[in-house]
């Protein structure tokens, strides 16, 4: 839909790869400026090189409040406004509960769930400055719902992200901000490469999928305009899945791709 987005200051919290990437491009193409922020910056100058001037990466560790601040006082510094925000980055380290370290822990949900948080506060806190309102779209998962062996950090950082959307929509309403979530299933990106590299655990994952296979990452995109946009107006605090009716099948058991239990007590 070109022109939706025209005019509007759209941040992306791990907008370098996967998700973010698509959230970005697509932001772009319907009239966006883009702040793309993340780690990998190698990846936002090629980026930058291919969409132009409407589109600036900034270093970012969304661990690191102060790096979240800065990336939003970037925007508003270039462009003098955020209109739309959208929390991406994510990533995991698997283990069982019993073999999980303390530092994988921390590591999967302070950037699955404190990443969020951080890019919840202060976008909220300049959109509240403006007094114009805006939209926030935060990427949770499927396995928000559905648990997965090996998954604890991940399944419970993304149960937090539902959470923390729908208290995000409660707390933020009055100041006409709006807040959702999307919940998507298997989606082909860096992160999810592992599965797809092994043909056994794809197959597994597609069998669980009655849509038949998994999502690339503009079918992800699409919908979370979608909630930033003023098509969904009325919509805040809602939690979008989008899984290819994956939620109504089950996960598959990921045992034989993880191995057995290394505690033995």
């Amino acid at each position: 839909m070109p022109g939706r987005f025209k005019q509007k200051i759209a941040v992306v919290m791990g907008g370098a790869s996967g998700i973010g990437l698509a959230i970005a491009r697509r932001l772009h193409a319907e009239g966006a400026t883009v702040i793309a922020a993340d780690v990998n910056q190698d990846a936002l100058r090629d980026v930058e090189t291919e969409l132009g001037p409407r589109f600036i990466g900034v270093d970012a560790d969304v661990t690191r409040e102060a790096h979240v601040e800065a990336a939003i006082a970037t925007a508003v510094d270039r462009f003098g406004a955020l209109d739309t925000a959208f929390n991406v980055a994510g990533a995991s380290r698997p283990g069982y509960i019993v073999d999980l370290s303390e530092a994988e822990w921390d590591f999967t949900v302070d950037l699955c769930l404190k990443g969020v948080f951080l890019g919840m506060k202060h976008q909220a806190r300049q959109m509240m400055r403006q007094k114009t309102g805006g939209t926030i779209v935060n990427i949770a998962s499927l396995n928000a719902h559905v648990p997965m062996h090996a998954g604890s950090a991940y399944v419970s950082a993304k149960a937090g992200v539902e959470a923390l959307s729908k208290n995000g929509a409660l707390e933020f309403a009055e100041y006409g901000i709006r807040v959702n979530a999307i919940l998507p299933g298997l989606v082909q990106t860096p992160l999810t490469r592992r599965h797809f590299d092994n043909p056994d655990a794809l197959a597994a994952f597609t069998a669980r999928i009655p849509m038949g296979r998994p999502a690339q990452p503009e079918e992800i995109a699409a919908p979370a305009l979608y909630l930033a946009s003023d098509d969904a107006s009325y919509i805040s605090g809602a939690s979008l899945l989008v899984d290819g009716a994956w939620a109504v099948s089950g996960y598959p058991d990921m045992r034989p791709f993880r191995g057995p239990v290394k505690w033995n007590g």
